[in-house]
């Protein structure tokens, strides 16, 4: 069975974007044993332009009080939601994929290729560089990153829980209580979500698909849109998603036809890279047995939504897609 983790989907997708398909991006919701949730050790002085924190990794990383030009790839969403502008974006293919839906925020901002080349970061003059996880300066990267900027590594793991990389990103800043005001809007909005769905629909069970390549992916009960689905917003968990996700650690697994045809969910929501409703590979028949596909009740949305994606701006989006599509 193939596993995608968050880096991994983000860049299988945005390959198969730039051959036609679509793209995405993928983090998630894991325990907070795989995250950094370090607090700053700070020591600043009256006067001084730098301070000290200490990283996932351990690094004592020296840092300006108040960053101009930082790269953080794949850290966008926390950066945006801040209210942080980096001076280059996550991107694959030349720019060819990069996460549609912040643009609204970064559509005038240069890209940079996912595996950040020492040469494309210098080019950059970055005076801050935030890392998302270990895997990302293994080896001597780390220290041939910090010869260019001070880098700072936000979490251990692939797949951090998105809350914890929020307020680590708001400590580096200094701009922690933006951060826990941002988590108190989520969660009020998943509050509002939670009683409008309940009046309309009840407590449906539900499941997230996505079609690339001409197979389907089924989404992590615990990760990515899952989290939101099913621990945020509560929903139903339909038994295909929890006998999938007890045996993948990754927030999209391979799902066989077979098991597919047997998806009794109430509703199902679509993430269709490929733009159309059947891939060759399953006949109407097979996929017109789908409990929700029979009922009508599927809703489909482009790779370019945040449904691939995690953070507090992607969660927020899925959210407000959810809802509506459930009470329309």
């Amino acid at each position: 069975m193939h596993l995608f983790n968050k880096k991994k989907v983000g860049l299988i997708c945005a390959s198969l974007l730039a051959l036609s398909l679509a793209a995405c991006g993928n983090d998630s919701s894991s325990s907070e044993d795989n995250t950094t949730t370090k607090k700053t050790e700070q020591t600043e002085t009256t006067g001084s332009e730098t301070r000290t924190v200490t990283d996932a990794l351990g690094n004592e990383v020296s840092i300006p009080n108040e960053p101009k030009r930082v790269i953080a790839s794949y850290l966008e969403d926390y950066l945006v939601a801040l209210g942080i502008t980096p001076v280059a974006q996550w991107s694959v293919g030349d720019g060819a994929s990069i996460q549609n839906y912040l643009q609204d925020k970064l559509k005038d901002i240069p890209t940079i290729p996912h595996d950040l080349p020492f040469e494309s970061v210098q080019s950059f003059e970055p005076d801050l560089i935030l890392m998302d996880s270990a895997s990302m300066v293994e080896g001597d990267k780390y220290a041939q990153y910090n010869k260019i900027a001070p880098t700072y590594v936000v979490g251990k793991e692939n797949d951090n829980n998105w809350r914890d990389e929020l307020k680590v990103v708001g400590e580096v800043f200094g701009k922690e209580k933006e951060a826990q005001a941002v988590l108190e809007e989520y969660d009020q909005k998943v509050a509002t979500a939670k009683a409008e769905i309940e009046k309309a629909v009840g407590k449906p069970s539900v499941a997230a698909i996505w079609l690339v390549g001409g197979s389907y992916y089924i989404v992590s009960d615990k990760l990515s849109s899952g989290a939101v689905m099913y621990e945020d917003l509560g929903l139903e968990v339909p038994p295909v998603v929890e006998e999938i996700s007890a045996s993948g650690t990754a927030s999209w697994n391979a799902v066989s036809l077979e098991k597919l045809v047997e998806l009794d969910a109430d509703y199902l929501f679509l993430i269709n890279s490929d733009n159309t409703e059947n891939p060759n590979a399953v006949s109407d028949a097979l996929w017109n047995t789908i409990p929700a596909v029979k009922e009508g009740n599927v809703f489909s949305f482009s790779a370019e939504t945040a449904w691939l994606y995690t953070g507090p701006i992607a969660n927020s989006q899925i959210v407000d897609d959810i809802v509506t599509s459930l009470t329309k």
